[in-house]
């Protein structure tokens, strides 16, 4: 990842509306910021997400609190607690996650 084009700033996450992203169960809410090809995101997860798809897109995720679950289409499964990370390429595993209590999560991709 090269990250340049733009200068130093803050974000006070609390002042971007969420936009909400229905669920095959469940509801996500992303806070959704874009510095020329990179998004950062934070999203939280209603108790009970499920998402709707399967995805290739590449991601770093921090769970900043909750538990999410995340499937891999071989089979492999994970969880994230409150500190934890996951780091995956574009294209290289497709993940579905889900979670039962709530999570949420800050993103980048």
């Amino acid at each position: 990842m090269k990250i340049s084009g733009f200068s130093f700033e803050t974000t006070d996450w609390s002042v971007i509306e969420p936009d909400e992203y229905k669920g095959e169960t469940g509801a996500a809410y992303w806070r959704t910021k874009t510095f020329g090809d990179i998004r950062v995101r934070m999203v939280e997860y209603t108790p009970g997400y499920l998402a709707d798809h399967w995805c290739v897109k590449g991601h770093i995720l921090l769970c900043l609190s909750g538990e999410l679950h995340t499937d891999l289409e071989d089979g492999r499964k994970f969880t994230l607690k409150p500190g934890m990370t996951y780091q995956v390429a574009d294209q290289a595993e497709a993940h579905r996650s889900y979670t039962s209590s709530g999570a949420k999560l800050f993103i980048v991709d």
